[in-house]
């Protein structure tokens, strides 16, 4: 019988390394998490009992929430056509490209191929929330693009997976009606019951969101689809709602970096084996580089026709070029429903780890945006400087 408590010290020893690490370099947190997952899930056997599981893919689903919320709806009406665009291209482009190398070129076949495309169109919401955090560029209308633009892309694998693999029955048909009934219904519903529960010792403001997101997964669970899904389009209709709740934003978020994301992220880099990888590591390149290079091709002029200048350029298109959640959905879809093999499935995720990490890495040491980041940290100052002392 394992040592439970054990377990969780292996686990959140690991993500403590993670975070001296990421202190240390000056590197986003998550991606040092997924390299933690990898390097000791190679060296080692890392326990993975079903409550790991369970807190992986709530934490999953609460960054998913988190980064939902994040999403400036003024800005997303305001810059509209260049979200969408961006978003639509980001998904497109590297989804036809995917698709058509894995076909005629590879000679896998069509549902794997469609499988390909669809897992290496996506854009990691996690990875780039995460990143956003860290660098202060949430608060900026230019982290809030890029945030919005994600959703469009991740929107657009979630639908070319429903459309094309999903059955439409009657659960189906539910799980949509729930999901659109509780988005109409939430925002007005939310801000009554924060006005009559909120500010209290007990949290139910906490408890209440996490009932919501837990019983919207628990419908998509059973439909065959993901509980990111309704966390991601929920966090978007109570956007609104929160921003004028800075502080429970603060504290759902210590709950979800402390204890949640951890799970997820280093669970994330116990997918990748290197034995596996290094078999099929032409195929691994290829794929890589047909994702990032189909990215760099949808967004980047995108960008630049906006008035980006080329450093911001190149830091939105790295970010958009990254991967995890949806990628690593859509492939294991795949392998359950035998539309892949295993061999493919381990390359599906090894792309799709690779991207969360490297185009981050790459973007965060070189094209990090420094002059917004420094405009965000004055006015941030200045907000603070200037409010009363009690």
């Amino acid at each position: 019988m394992e040592n439970i408590y054990l377990v969780a010290a292996i686990w959140i020893g690991m993500a403590l390394v993670a975070s001296l690490v990421s202190i240390r370099l000056g590197i986003s947190v998550a991606l040092i998490e997924i390299t933690v997952g990898i390097i000791a899930g190679n060296l080692f056997t890392i326990p993975e009992p079903e409550w790991v599981v369970f807190l992986a893919s709530v934490g999953a689903v609460a960054l998913t929430f988190l980064a939902g919320v994040e999403i400036d709806t003024e800005v997303l009406r305001n810059k509209l056509v260049e979200t969408l665009l961006i978003g639509f291209l980001s998904f497109l482009l590297p989804f036809l490209g995917a698709a058509a190398w894995a076909y005629w070129v590879v000679g896998w076949s069509a549902d794997a191929s469609l499988i390909t495309g669809i897992a290496l169109s996506t854009t990691s919401v996690a990875v780039v929330y995460a990143v956003m955090l860290d660098t202060g560029l949430n608060r900026s209308e230019f982290g809030k693009v890029i945030l919005a633009a994600c959703f469009v892309t991740d929107l657009g694998t979630v639908a070319a997976l429903g459309l094309i693999f999903a059955g439409f029955g009657i659960e189906m048909v539910v799980f949509i009606a729930a999901t659109t009934g509780a988005m109409v219904i939430l925002p007005r519903f939310t801000r009554w019951f924060f006005r009559r529960y909120g500010e209290r010792v007990s949290e139910p403001e906490l408890k209440y969101l996490l009932f919501i997101l837990l019983g919207l997964g628990a419908l998509a669970s059973i439909v065959g689809s993901e509980a990111v899904l309704p966390a991601y389009l929920v966090g978007i209709v109570l956007a609104d709602t929160f921003q004028s709740r800075e502080d429970l934003t603060r504290r759902m978020r210590t709950i979800a970096f402390t204890f949640l994301t951890p799970f997820y992220f280093i669970r994330a880099g116990l997918f990748v084996s290197i034995g596996a990888l290094a078999a099929g590591f032409g195929l691994f390149v290829v794929f890589f580089l047909v994702k990032v290079i189909a990215k760099f091709i949808g967004v980047m002029p995108v960008t630049l026709a906006y008035g980006y200048s080329f450093r911001d350029s190149m830091y939105t298109t790295l970010l958009m070029s990254t991967g995890l959640t949806f990628g690593t959905i859509s492939a294991l879809y795949g392998l359950d429903n035998g539309l892949i093999s295993q061999q493919q499935y381990t390359i599906l995720v090894s792309v799709v780890i690779a991207t969360a990490v490297v185009p981050t890495l790459i973007a965060q040491r070189f094209f990090l945006p420094t002059d917004i980041i420094e405009r965000i940290s004055w006015t941030l100052a200045i907000t603070l400087h200037s409010k009363p002392r009690l």
